[in-house]
């Protein structure tokens, strides 16, 4: 059979699709029942509760093909459901992936895809539990939910802000951004690491568990929209504001050294950039050496950028005081 044919989909079929991915699959704490009957069946942790997600991935609208190679598709594609379950603290346990799959494409891109799938899915402890398949007249389109599991206590929520918390970041900001304009502009020289955080994002798992067992954290988010509008949820769901400061956001060296003919331009894709998947969290003042020292153990690492406050909207300042003009505040799918 010529895996790299479209027709070669066609003579496997929906069930011979399936039996492939269910071939690679690994299962792991909490499966009752796993691919193959109606309905997955699971078994949380005695006394913790269930998280659940959804994320979808459309082709044309969240990827490319001719850029994002099938396997880091398929890690990327469940990466960004585990960030989820991560940022409110959450352990993540299990997925569902649909796939509406179009004539042209061929298996060979389905083998490398799931093969990203279950690769990921694996450096997490994540079971793959079940699923759909589907034809599609209009390009490749995922679907994960993915469910995770928590004490009650231990749970991060975007509503318990305060005011004068530190605002912090793990990591830094930008880099999928700068990444997503690269490609575009078909521009690949010397940006392989931006391109890498677009294309293979990183979840925060063990970070985000750090931060909520030590109970050092007041609420939490994953970036995925932007540093400026996934603060701008906290800050709704808090009924607080934020003030953040220009001068403190983490930028990469891979960042500084591409952006730095481009003057107007760094700190707009680092405060409105999506896709970094790094955690932007609340925490009291009393935490400081505490944070950073949780990070250090980690491996990652964290910034404060900024301080919770008392007034509505989010701000971002200037060294000099004066409020920073921002072009946009994140990515809308609608705008």
């Amino acid at each position: 059979m010529n895996n790299s044919s479209p027709s070669g989909l066609s003579k496997i079929g929906e069930f011979g699709i399936i039996s492939r991915i269910a071939a690679g699959v690994v299962t792991h704490a909490g499966v009752v029942t796993g691919i193959g009957d109606d309905a997955a069946v699971t078994t949380p942790a005695v006394g913790m509760q269930l998280l659940t997600s959804t994320d979808m991935l459309l082709e044309d609208v969240h990827f490319r093909c001719i850029w994002h190679d099938p396997y880091r598709l398929g890690r990327k594609s469940l990466a960004v459901s585990i960030s989820d379950i991560a940022a409110m603290g959450g352990i993540p346990r299990w997925a569902l992936l649909s796939l509406a799959i179009p004539a042209n494409l061929t298996l060979d891109f389905v083998e490398e895809f799931i093969r990203g799938f279950l690769a990921i899915a694996a450096e997490n402890h994540v079971s793959l539990i079940g699923g759909d398949t589907c034809s599609s007249r209009s390009g490749l389109a995922v679907s994960v939910t993915i469910m995770g599991e928590q004490f009650p206590e231990l749970i991060v929520r975007r509503s318990g802000a305060l005011p004068d918390n530190d605002i912090w970041v793990t990591g830094t900001l930008g880099d999928a951004a700068l990444g997503l304009m690269l490609v575009e502009r078909e521009y690949f020289k010397g940006a392989t690491g931006a391109i890498a955080r677009l294309l293979d994002p990183t979840p925060r798992v063990s970070s985000a568990l750090a931060l909520s067992e030590a109970g050092l954290v007041t609420a939490m988010v994953d970036i995925s929209d932007g540093v400026l509008a996934d603060y701008g949820h906290i800050a709704e769901q808090s009924g607080v504001g934020g003030s953040i400061r220009i001068s403190d956001l983490p930028l990469s060296a891979d960042f500084i050294s591409v952006t730095a003919h481009l003057p107007a331009i760094p700190y707009q894709l680092a405060l409105t950039g999506g896709e970094d998947y790094e955690l932007c969290f609340t925490a009291h003042r009393t935490n400081r050496e505490k944070i950073v020292s949780c990070m250090k153990k980690c491996g990652v690492a964290v910034t404060r950028i900024g301080i919770v406050t008392n007034f509505s909207g989010v701000k971002v300042v200037n060294p000099d005081g004066t409020q920073f003009k921002v072009e946009k505040e994140g990515f809308n799918h609608f705008t």
